[in-house]
């Protein structure tokens, strides 16, 4: 395949990410939060634990872990309304996303008859704030579990192991990795990731917006999505330090 020069924001690679940083702490009322930034999109991410479980979930004796989503009103460039009486399909469409990733790497057993809420919400939207949300409410998740084995609540860790998440796309016949919305405006193909630390997939979004794409093209875009994949759970790791503080709680649970 031919070589296509490209020309993205800040001199960046066609497999490179934008800068990614993971700040933790960042809400005193939480058990665990973290502010994701990917480049200039930014998700403030909070978790928080409560005893009991929705009525639904009573009969099953584990755990429950969910999460909510939201863009705050000057987020963009064009002011939205609060989602309070309405919610919007996208919204629930991607907490439903977050809340699902974050039960790949949870043993809700070992957790036991407790609810484990992370809201999301987007401050400042340059695309991909669903695999930012998912990058950084793990952290905020791992958190809150730490902060509830400190508190004696419950024994370990009750994760299995880290997940995280990140774009790539197609834009002006280039294979990209982490796009911003400028890119992400004018992809031919726009495409999301969800993967573990063991390199397993929880989810891929992928659409042909402009153009189709084959099966050759496919495994490209997943080889880009892997190798970012892998950069941002390294990071998770260098915040939270999980594989070394927490492989006993994993060999505990089976990992």
């Amino acid at each position: 395949m031919d070589r296509i020069e490209i020309n993205r924001a800040n001199g960046r690679a066609a497999d490179a990410l934008r800068p990614v940083k993971l700040t933790r702490e960042v809400m005193k009322h939480a058990l665990g939060s973290c502010l994701v930034e990917f480049g200039d999109t930014r998700v403030l991410c909070a978790a928080t634990i409560e005893e009991g479980l929705p009525a639904w979930r009573r009969a099953s004796r584990a755990g429950w872990v969910t999460a909510e989503y939201a863009m705050l009103p000057a987020s963009t460039n064009r002011r939205s309304r609060r989602e309070t009486g309405q919610r919007k399909g996208r919204s629930m469409e991607i907490e439903r996303l977050i809340g699902r990733s974050l039960r790949t790497v949870t043993n809700l057993r070992a957790l036991g008859e407790y609810t484990v809420t992370v809201d999301c919400d987007v401050l400042q939207a340059d695309g991909g704030t669903r695999t930012a949300s998912v990058t950084g409410a793990w952290v905020a998740l791992h958190d809150a579990l730490m902060a509830w084995v400190d508190a004696g609540k419950i024994s370990r860790l009750p994760l299995m192991g880290q997940v995280a998440a990140v774009s790539m796309g197609v834009v002006d016949g280039a294979e990209l990795l982490d796009l911003d919305y400028a890119e992400d405006s004018r992809a031919e193909v726009d495409m999301n990731l969800v993967a573990t630390d063991t390199g397993e997939i929880v989810e891929i979004q992928g659409t042909g917006e402009r153009m189709p794409f084959g099966r050759e093209r496919l495994g490209r875009l997943l080889d880009l999505g892997d190798a970012g994949i892998r950069r941002l759970i390294d990071l998770q790791n260098q915040v939270t330090a999980f594989r070394d503080d927490d492989e006993e709680g994993m060999d505990a649970y089976g990992a």
